[in-house]
């Protein structure tokens, strides 16, 4: 994954990530056009397909809403890195599919505008910029599957038609 990034602080809530006055809706696309929208009101109309959030610690926290993290997928972001992430942010961007790493030295030489690439599989973060690359942990096998299915329900449905 490659794009630029957009940088939030620490304990991005996620009210701040899908406003609560936006959740009498689950249509992606209508979720997408407030994404962010407490945080950076016109985050939404800037965002562009493959750009990559990057948050402090504690992102996500707040609410156990899985819109949040449905709400940043169908913005176009293709993945956020952070220091850490809330528990059940993190297990609902699994999920949904939502590729996210935690990265800290990664996140602390990044700047709003800079353009990282981004390997799950290797968990490295590279600033294209800079060229420096930035490791940490990588997600298992399994983890990295369901990503690419698409979320844990898509993923379910490919191992149960084998």
């Amino acid at each position: 994954m490659k794009g630029k990034c957009w940088k939030f602080g620490d304990h991005v809530d996620t009210d701040q990530i899908i406003p609560a006055r936006y959740l009498n809706t689950i249509n992606a696309a209508e979720l997408a056009a407030h994404c962010m929208e407490d945080a950076d009101a016109g985050f939404a109309k800037k965002v562009k397909q493959g750009d990559i959030i990057v948050g402090g610690d504690n992102f996500g926290c707040g609410s156990s809403r899985e819109h949040a993290p449905l709400c940043i997928k169908a913005a176009g972001v293709s993945c956020v890195l952070a220091n850490s992430f809330a528990r059940i942010f993190f297990r609902n961007a699994i999920n949904i599919g939502l590729p996210i790493l935690e990265c800290p030295e990664a996140v602390a030489a990044i700047k709003e505008g800079d353009e990282v690439e981004v390997d799950l599989e290797k968990g490295s973060v590279k600033h294209l910029g800079t060229g420096k690359v930035y490791n940490t942990t990588p997600f298992p096998k399994e983890l990295r599957e369901i990503i690419a299915a698409g979320g844990l329900m898509n993923y379910v449905k490919t191992v149960a038609a084998k």
